[in-house]
């Protein structure tokens, strides 16, 4: 990578990390201007931003809010990156729900792998973040899901992916839909204890994982 490429993505990454939404439209659209690959920008800018906020967020450098403000730069620097995807590389063929499960706020670490499931050939439907475990269900239901991907950051809202996976038994649709889990707090322990089918460490291992378990 040279060091121009270099100085453009570092220019995006720098404005997550700073929370300016303004500056990271205009890292992104640099980006686009400049021909580099937004799926590389991605990797290297946004997702190098989420590494870096998660290890300050776990030393107690940064809390929820900045995680809140950091989330809204990403999505802005998505929207951009997204859109200059060549079509023919982006082949929808399965369709994801994602979301944050109920009663937390957190949308950093959901938003980016949103944007890596898109890019990757999903339909996704973002369904923010505070889900109830009905609203994942009946939107798995209406769009014909593949697969539901579950995240918190909070250890208080874990159960929450419980309740959905119990409520999905309960209505007889638990086995329409592969069930990912994914966040900070979030183990392989843990998404073995709730039956979840996968978990994703970040949001490589999260399209891996998706990919596997619907046979892309």
């Amino acid at each position: 990578m040279d060091t121009k490429t270099r100085e453009v993505l570092n220019n995006l990454k720098n404005a997550i990390l700073h929370y300016d939404t303004e500056e990271a439209k205009k890292a992104a659209q640099d980006v686009v201007d400049k021909g580099i690959d937004p799926k590389v920008a991605i990797d290297e800018g946004v997702l190098g931003a989420s590494s870096t906020l998660h290890e300050r967020f776990e030393r107690g450098e940064c809390f929820i809010p900045h995680l809140v403000m950091a989330g809204d730069a990403m999505e802005a620097a998505g929207i951009i990156l997204e859109s200059a995807i060549p079509k023919e590389q982006i082949t929808t063929k399965k369709v994801l729900v994602i979301g944050t499960v109920e009663a937390d706020l957190h949308s950093v670490g959901k938003n980016i792998v949103a944007m890596f499931f898109r890019s990757g050939g999903f339909e996704v439907h973002d369904l923010g973040v505070n889900v109830k475990a009905s609203s994942f269900i009946s939107k798995a239901v209406d769009t014909n899901a593949d697969l539901i991907a579950l995240s918190s950051l909070l250890t208080t809202t874990r159960p929450y992916m419980r309740e959905v996976i119990e409520e999905m038994e309960s209505m007889g649709v638990r086995d329409r839909f592969k069930v990912i889990v994914g966040g900070g707090p979030i183990t392989p322990e843990w998404a073995k204890e709730i039956g979840a089918d996968g978990y994703g460490t970040d949001a490589y291992e999260g399209i891996e994982t998706a990919k596997k378990l619907i046979g892309m």
